[in-house]
């Protein structure tokens, strides 16, 4: 055969094997990973890119003879509906059997899971077709949102519901760091579709599991749930800032960790909390209760580094000024004695990679480091008389 001269030629040839498959969700899995490749590439907009390659590859195609053509354009049009001439697409009568099928599904159950951190939530819908024999068995679909970064981590389809469900409950019931509840179907859509938009506008995707191969198939399911009618989720809100670094201050954990007595060294203290505070400012939800091991992990290795300069008191001060936290923080939301255990483990062995990149300097970005340099020659970084002087003094060098 021929190299197809084309993209459309070449998905053509990709799904040349459509008309063979056994029931609709067979063949709009197969359409899904063929858009998923579309989505992926995508520099930006990924989903207007697909919708626009769907109706362009509808216009490409409308006069193939090749036996799959007519199948895999109705997979396409049943996937993105939206897209141009999508509308325009009929039902082939010589097709496979199944094609009447597509896209005929009923949502029938609406899920959330996730941790008892709030770091992640997973949302799953189950869904059957109207003819179970040529649709295609029960299945879920399962969209896991990362709250840490505001954007859907990963989403998959599966061919067994029953199966994905009672595995999720089983899991959820055995660990007590883990919640399961019914949701409302609105609020589910509501939920994904925000996160996905962002998603939708990264640049790099998420390197592990199926987000780009199974997206275009879980949102046209989604799509099939009804807009929202009951408000988001929302936790209380959290008192001032103010008030909760006194109530902080004035804690037990404070005053284990050496944090309350007259001999502690305020400025560095006040620097190290307020850096606590501030990372919490750049998480949705701007919560600063909300800690985790995730949360962490984040911020000793990463955010810190990138954001702020520190001196040796500071460095000095901010593990002692993490630990109280995590115990503070994770008690006053109420966290199983576990959550609790289990991120002051992992502060413990977060706080040597923190000292170690403090030492390196390695992950500063070049405004950090800069602000740094001119600490580390006694210039006052608020003095910009003195560092007009010092970039004067310095321009070959910062000219290399």
């Amino acid at each position: 055969m021929p190299a197809p001269h084309s993209v459309y030629e070449a998905v053509l040839h990709a799904a040349r094997d459509v008309i063979k498959l056994d029931c609709a969700l067979d063949a709009e899995m197969l359409g899904t990973a063929l858009l998923g490749s579309v989505y992926s590439v995508a520099p930006d907009d990924r989903a207007t890119a697909v919708r626009d390659f769907v109706g362009d590859f509808l216009t490409a195609t409308g006069g193939s003879t090749e036996p799959a053509a007519a199948t895999i354009r109705e997979v396409f049009a049943t996937l993105v509906p939206d897209a141009p001439g999508a509308d325009r697409v009929g039902h082939d009568e010589h097709g496979p059997s199944w094609t009447g099928q597509l896209g005929r599904v009923r949502p029938t159950g609406f899920h959330a899971y996730g941790d008892v951190y709030g770091d992640q939530t997973s949302y799953l819908v189950t869904y059957a077709y109207e003819d179970s024999a040529a649709g295609g068995p029960d299945h879920a679909v399962v969209i896991l949102v990362d709250h840490n970064i505001g954007i859907v981590k990963d989403v998959f389809v599966s061919s067994a519901a029953d199966q994905v469900l009672a595995q999720v409950r089983t899991v959820c019931e055995q660990d007590e760091l883990t919640w399961f509840r019914d949701e409302d179907p609105g609020r589910l859509r509501d939920e994904v579709d925000t996160h996905l938009r962002i998603t939708d506008e990264l640049g790099d995707l998420p390197a592990d599991g199926s987000l780009a191969t199974d997206r275009a198939l879980a949102a046209a399911r989604l799509a099939l749930l009804p807009a929202a009618t009951t408000p988001p989720l929302a936790e209380p809100a959290g008192p001032p800032a103010a008030e909760l670094l006194r109530d902080f201050l004035a804690s037990p954990e404070a005053a284990r960790a050496g944090l309350a007595g007259p001999e502690t060294d305020q400025p560095s203290l006040q620097f190290c909390l307020g850096l606590l505070f501030d990372h919490a400012a750049t998480l949705p939800g701007a919560d600063p209760l909300r800690w985790s091991p995730a949360v962490a992990g984040l911020f000793l290795l990463d955010w810190v580094h990138r954001r702020a300069v520190l001196d040796i008191d500071d460095a000095a001060m901010l593990p002692q000024v993490v630990r109280a936290w995590s115990a503070y923080a994770t008690w006053r939301r109420g966290l199983p004695a576990a959550a609790i255990a289990e991120t002051a483990a992992e502060v413990e062995k977060l706080v040597p990679e923190f000292v170690r990149l403090y030492s390196t300097g390695e992950r500063r970005s070049p405004a950090t480091a800069a602000v740094a340099q001119l600490i580390a020659e006694g210039v006052d970084p608020n003095d910009s008389e003195a560092i007009d002087a010092w970039l004067q003094a310095n321009s070959d060098r910062l000219g290399e």
